[in-house]
């Protein structure tokens, strides 16, 4: 008998012998107070060195000029309400995109597209430099848990963390290598 042989051999004997009733899997999450995800949220955002900006409706059309400072063009996905199909070669000749998004999770900053109305294909919140994000308060939730189970796993997913960032050997932090230099997330009250 071959050394691969035993091997699979002993496997095979383990996974024969062993118990395979079920047991509970403990989920002792770290729970967020429903009164400080806004809070936490904007914290983490923070953290992860992007923008965030907080806002009434009233104010969002304002804010969101603000928040693309000197963008010349700037890419509005269907939704919000514009798509033109662009492939992404010609993506690069926007300087910005404005979006909407699924969710934000206050636990770690990140904020979900599911490319829905207002969020475009994932190409667009990767290939300008500068994505502004809005998101309204409503649509943060506490932890990863609770965005799984808000998310519909049928749909194509992006979780942003923060500007796209990477470091090379040494750790020199370089921005912008895997998606945009700048986030802006924008969260309107209510």
């Amino acid at each position: 008998m071959s050394a691969r042989e035993e091997i699979l051999a002993a496997v095979r004997g383990a996974l024969r012998d062993a118990d395979r009733a079920e047991a509970p899997v403990p989920r002792h999450y770290r729970s967020v107070a429903a009164a400080d995800v806004v809070e936490l949220f904007a914290e983490r955002v923070l953290d992860y060195r992007a923008a965030l900006t907080r806002c009434t409706a009233a104010e969002l059309p304002g804010t969101v000029r603000a928040a693309l400072g000197p963008a010349r063009k700037v890419l509005v996905p269907e939704g919000f309400p514009v798509d033109f199909g662009r492939t992404e070669g010609e993506l690069t000749e926007f300087d910005a995109v404005v979006t909407t998004a699924a969710l934000g999770i206050a636990a770690t900053g990140t904020i979900v597209l599911d490319h829905g109305p207002g969020q475009g294909r994932r190409a667009l919140s990767l290939v300008p430099d500068v994505h502004v994000c809005v998101l309204r308060e409503s649509q943060i939730v506490p932890g990863v848990p609770q965005a799984v189970a808000a998310l519909d796993p049928a749909r194509p997913q992006t979780w942003i963390s923060g500007p796209s960032a990477t470091s090379d050997i040494e750790l020199t932090r370089v921005e912008g290598v895997h998606g945009p230099r700048t986030l802006h997330v924008i969260v309107v009250a209510g």
